[in-house]
């Protein structure tokens, strides 16, 4: 079959593609039910659960908030709730849900089924529901331990939902768990974060104490993270070994319209991709995740989900199960769910926006400025401290969003640069610039939008705006850290933030303690500690463009570090003074941040090396082979139009093109696949070879090959273009 037959028979199978009805959950008479009537109905929450008395109820309550420790009589009775609940809805099998140093989820099944003598019966015992024990061995662990130390363990995360995954034959009852070593070293996402959020609880909710809120008795961080993604469909995504392979596209030319003309943001959402979208959603709703918000992004073929806020496990947990549920929702609408960061050169990629804030049992944000923020000095502190905490601790915000995938994404025209620094919006810095300089700050009265249009609503106008090229952005109520990429387990940089937050706030408290008990009031030690830490961060604070090149300079004249690379700012997080706080503060321990580090520098080298080999074969299989029909082609044609004596001036000039633009990218070609296996005497060493010197020449391998898609006619070109990929639907 020909290569313009094979690409038309595609082209026509997708632009056949109907759109999928989803099935929406009805009542006994048919009729659509509110999605406030089965949301979160596969969930099973201890919290608030009338399936359990009152005395049982209480004791959960208690184990939940950690005043009393989960025996194995409580996991029992709920064992059996658990299961009997899952068995009603049609689960045949259970299993631990965990987030290893992979980046994305693992789980093991095992059934219900038992048996009691010769009498099958169904069963989850209490130490099945609390602890199970999957094989370590073959998991990321950065050198941890020894190949034949094989034994890990899983363990019951109760403040995450268990809940269940709907399958074609049956359904999966899942159990949030940690997941450690032998030792007890964490070998998993969810592990560190616990401590993070549990050290959060701990001294903001001293820090409440403190200055007068003593009904606070619990604090947590709350997240809600936008996700963007792109879709391309099934048999495109299929012909394409890099898009498999990697989740990128290493050869390919740009189409002459892309994103210029910003139609394709926040505009009509093709019915295909809607249909996809309500489809995912009913899925997300039953799972008790809150999806909110879906638009179009900038880019083609790009789009973005976003859920209401929980607190920051839950909404790491959520995330992951978003992610893998628009994956096998996609397939069911023949799309493909594609979350690299930049899968299409020279167009916009995707992030993830972790959104961020503090907030107490008694409805307090820590981060709500109020109608008057000026006098609002428990938030203004805590302003202070997060930009120390962002100044202090630059290095290991850097590193915790670091990826191969996101290194294309950073520093471009459409997100924030490597540079982390933090925009407050002009009021909040205004105010702030005030402590500094001992002055009496004086505000505005709100301002209203003029519209020119009386038809319109009048609104008045919020005192930040929302400046989309800082890394980290205080949005109104909460920071946003733009930084994050779309492929990361937000778990991750949500650990990291905390643990900078953390080692501020520590302080804080000792200061303030020292104040108060001097005499001071805390009106005025609120005041002292924000002109103290703002004092201390004020450089952090950048209002401006970020994309400016003149930002580059002037943060550099400030002191503050360019990271540039993953490998950049890996090596630099491994320094002592770099991550000693987060084992100070019981994050990590020594032994889990060398293998943290270990980890993700061999994923990364790992990863890039797939890419290499990968974009190296297809320049072979398809790119030169095209240009090598296309010369065949012109070379035939030069000779008939020398035998009938008319000029081939333009087939000579075309062909003279195409053979320059092979001989440079076979070359290269030759020199990457060198360079891929040359061997490194570490794993540093290889990174810094790959960024430095393999990466420039891949890209520029990446130009080359858009440049001989360019000239070399559609019906030679075998594999799906970005026509193809970003524009049929």
């Amino acid at each position: 079959m020909s290569i313009q037959i094979t690409r038309g028979t595609t082209k026509s199978q997708v632009f056949g593609r109907k759109s999928i009805s989803e099935d929406f959950p009805t009542n006994s008479q048919g009729k659509h039910l509110k999605v406030s009537q089965f949301f979160a109905q596969n969930v099973f929450k201890l919290k608030n659960n009338r399936d359990f008395d009152s005395e049982t109820q209480e004791r959960i309550n208690k184990v939940l908030i950690g005043q009393e420790t989960l025996d194995k009589n409580l996991a029992k009775i709920i064992a059996d709730k658990v299961m009997n609940w899952a068995i009603d809805k049609g689960a045949t099998h259970f299993c631990h849900w965990f987030q290893p140093l992979t980046g994305s989820t693992a789980e093991k099944h095992d059934a219900f089924l038992s048996f009691q003598g010769d009498r099958p019966i169904e069963k989850l015992s209490a130490s099945q529901l609390m602890q199970g024990e999957p094989d370590a061995s073959s998991f990321p662990n950065g050198g941890s331990r020894s190949t034949f130390e094989a034994r890990g363990y899983t363990c019951w995360d109760l403040t995450s939902p268990i809940f269940i995954k709907d399958g074609t034959n049956g359904k999966t009852l899942c159990i949030p768990t940690a997941f450690i070593s032998y030792h007890g070293d964490a070998l998993d996402v969810k592990t560190p974060l616990l401590r993070s959020m549990s050290a959060i609880n701990e001294h903001a909710t001293r820090f409440l104490n403190l200055i007068g809120h003593k009904e606070s008795n619990n604090v947590i961080a709350t997240c809600g993270c936008e996700q963007e993604y792109f879709l391309v469909d099934k048999s495109f995504y299929l012909q394409r070994e890099d898009l498999v392979m990697t989740g990128r596209t290493l050869v390919g030319s740009l189409t002459a319209k892309n994103q210029q003309l910003s139609d394709h943001y926040f505009g009509t959402i093709p019915e295909r991709v809607l249909a996809f979208m309500q489809d995912c959603e009913i899925e997300l709703y039953k799972l008790g995740i809150p999806a909110k918000t879906r638009h179009n992004e900038v880019a083609p073929g790009q789009f973005e989900i976003a859920p209401i806020f929980s607190d920051a496990n839950t909404a790491s947990d959520q995330n992951q199960l978003l992610m893998a549920t628009l994956k096998s929702i996609a397939e069911k609408h023949d799309f493909i769910c594609l979350f690299h960061e930049k899968p299409f050169a020279d167009i916009n990629g995707s992030g993830k926006h972790l959104n961020w804030s503090l907030s107490d049992n008694t409805g307090i944000n820590l981060l709500e400025p109020g109608s008057t923020p000026h006098e609002n000095y428990r938030f203004l502190t805590m302003v202070s401290i997060v930009c120390e905490a962002v100044k202090r601790h630059a290095v290991s915000l850097r590193a915790a969003i670091g990826s191969h995938s996101n290194d294309h994404r950073l520093g471009g025209h459409e997100a924030p640069p490597s540079i982390i620094s933090v925009f407050l919006g002009e009021t909040i810095k205004n105010i702030l610039d005030k402590f500094l300089s001992g002055e009496d700050y004086t505000p505005n009265e709100q301002e209203m939008i003029d519209t020119g249009a009386g038809q319109l609503a009048q609104f008045l106008k919020d005192n930040t705006d929302r400046n989309r090229t800082s890394p980290f952005a205080f949005t109104g109520n909460k920071f946003e850290f733009r930084a994050v990429g779309s492929t990361a387990n937000v778990g991750y940089p949500l650990t990291v933030l905390n643990a900078a937050v953390l080692d501020v706030l520590k302080e804080t408290n000792t200061l303030i303690d020292e104040k108060i008990n001097s005499g001071m009031n805390v009106t005025e030690t609120l005041k002292e500690v924000i002109a103290h830490w703002y004092k201390s961060s004020h450089q952090v604070v950048f209002n401006g463009d970020g994309y400016s090149s003149e930002w580059v300079t002037e943060a550099s004249q400030r002191g503050l570090s360019n990271l540039r690379t993953t490998v950049d700012a890996l090596v630099e997080f491994n320094k002592k003074e770099n991550h000693e706080h987060l084992i100070k503060l019981g994050i990590y321990r020594e032994r889990e941040f060398e293998s943290l580090y270990n980890v993700n520098l061999e994923k990364f080298n790992t990863c890039r090396e797939i890419e290499f080999r990968t974009q190296s074969k297809m320049v072979d299989r398809f790119v030169k082979a095209a240009a090598f029909r296309f010369k065949s082609e012109l070379a035939s044609l030069m000779i008939q139009l020398k035998n009938l004596n008319q000029d081939s001036g333009v087939e000579e000039q075309s062909l003279v093109s195409i053979s320059n633009l092979l001989t440079k990218i076979s070359s290269l070609n030759s020199d990457l696949d060198s360079l891929i296996n040359k061997d490194y005497s570490s794993e540093e060493e290889k990174g810094s070879s790959f960024t430095t010197k393999l990466l420039p020449m891949s890209e520029e391998i990446l130009g080359l090959a858009g440049e001989i898609e360019d000239i070399v006619p559609d019906i030679h070109w075998s594999i799906p273009s970005y026509f193809d990929l970003l524009f049929v639907r």
